[in-house]
C-alpha cells in the first residue's frame, strides 16, 4: 500500500531534563516503557477519567514527540502549559506538519539504517497489536489516499477522536486503551487515574469500541444503533458496509444472544469485538457483571 499523508495530524516535541517525570505524572501512558522505536497512543483525562486530549507519544532523541489532531495541539500545548509550572520543560510545536503512515512492505525503510527512530517514525502499537506494522513519521513523505488508512484501521478496531469518539465524552475503556498500551494502572497516580483504576478493578466498563458490518453501504456517522428499538450506540467511522462504533457490549450481547436484530438506522447491522482485544460479548447481564 502507498504511504499516506494524514494532513490533519499535528506534532509536539516535549523535551528538558525533567520531561519524563512531567509527562509520566500527567498522561496515561506509561512512557517509561516506550521502546525506542515504538508509538504509543495516550490521552490527558479529566479530572473525572474523561478524555481530554488524545494523541500518540514516542521518543525523540532525548525528548517525546507527541502527535494529535491538528484541531487539539493548542489546546494540549496550553493545558500541559499550565501543569509544567517550574519544571525543567521545553514544549514546542514541531516545524513539521502533518504526519505519513505506511504500513506493511512499505512500512520497510521507512527510517534510518538503525531502524525506526525518532524523528525518523516509529511503530504503531495499536496496529502492531492487529498483527500490522504501521510507521508513523513526521512530515510529507507519500501521497496516497487517506481513504486507504481510514479503511485500515476501521478493519482493525482503531478509532479515532472526532469521529468514533467526542472529547470528553468517552473513558479511556470505552476506546479500549486498556488493551492497545496507551493506558497503564502499574505506574503512580495521573489525572483522572484515580476513575479509570477504579473502572479496571471493578470492571464496570460496559462501553466498547466495535466493527461493524452490513450487506448495504451504512448510514452516516452519528447514526444510532438499536436492538429492539432500544438504544445500543453510536456509529462512528463509516467506509461503505464497514465501520466502527462504541457501543453498550451488555445490551449488544443481550440481543445477539436473543436473536434480536441490530440496527443502525433502518440497516441491519452485524457487530464484532476486535479480535486483538480478547473481548467477547457477555450474554446476558449477569455475565457482564461478573
Amino acid at each position: 500500500m502507498p504511504a499516506v499523508f494524514l494532513k490533519d495530524r499535528s506534532l509536539l516535541f516535549v523535551s528538558g531534563a525533567e520531561a519524563q517525570s512531567f509527562l509520566q505524572n500527567l498522561i496515561t501512558t506509561d512512557i517509561t516503557a516506550l521502546g525506542p522505536d515504538e508509538a504509543r497512543p495516550g490521552a490527558l483525562l479529566t479530572p473525572q477519567g474523561k478524555i481530554l486530549f488524545d494523541f500518540m507519544i514516542w521518543q525523540d532523541g532525548d525528548g517525546y514527540m507527541i502527535e494529535t489532531d491538528a484541531g487539539q495541539r493548542d489546546g494540549l500545548l496550553k493545558r500541559l502549559t499550565m501543569y509544567k509550572l517550574r519544571a525543567a520543560v521545553t514544549l514546542a510545536p514541531s516545524t513539521e506538519d502533518g504526519v505519513t503512515v505506511s504500513w506493511d512492505e512499505d512500512a520497510e525503510g521507512a527510517g534510518d539504517s538503525q531502524g525506526v527512530r525518532g524523528s525518523q517514525g516509529a511503530r504503531d502499537s495499536r496496529f502492531a497489536r492487529a498483527g500490522v506494522t504501521l510507521i508513523r513519521r513526521p512530515g510529507k513523505h507519500g501521497d496516497g489516499a487517506e481513504a486507504l488508512y481510514d479503511a485500515l484501521r476501521i478493519s482493525h478496531g482503531i478509532v479515532t477522536s472526532g469521529s468514533d469518539f467526542a472529547l470528553q465524552d468517552a473513558f479511556p475503556h470505552d476506546v479500549l486503551m486498556d488493551f492497545n498500551g496507551g493506558l497503564s494502572f502499574r505506574k503512580g497516580c495521573y489525572v483522572g487515574q484515580e476513575v479509570v483504576s477504579r473502572m479496571q478493578h471493578r470492571g464496570t466498563a460496559r462501553r466498547r469500541v466495535v466493527t461493524v458490518s452490513a450487506a448495504t453501504a451504512l448510514p452516516e456517522t452519528g447514526t444510532e444503533i438499536t436492538a429492539g428499538g432500544k438504544p445500543v450506540g453510536t456509529l462512528g467511522s463509516v467506509d461503505g458496509g464497514s465501520g466502527l462504533a462504541i457501543v453498550r457490549i451488555d445490551r449488544a450481547g443481550a440481543a445477539m444472544a436473543a436473536g434480536t436484530p441490530l440496527l443502525a438506522g433502518d440497516t441491519p447491522v452485524s457487530l464484532a469485538l476486535p479480535a486483538w482485544s480478547g473481548l467477547v460479548f457477555p450474554a446476558s447481564a449477569d455475565e457482564a457483571s461478573a
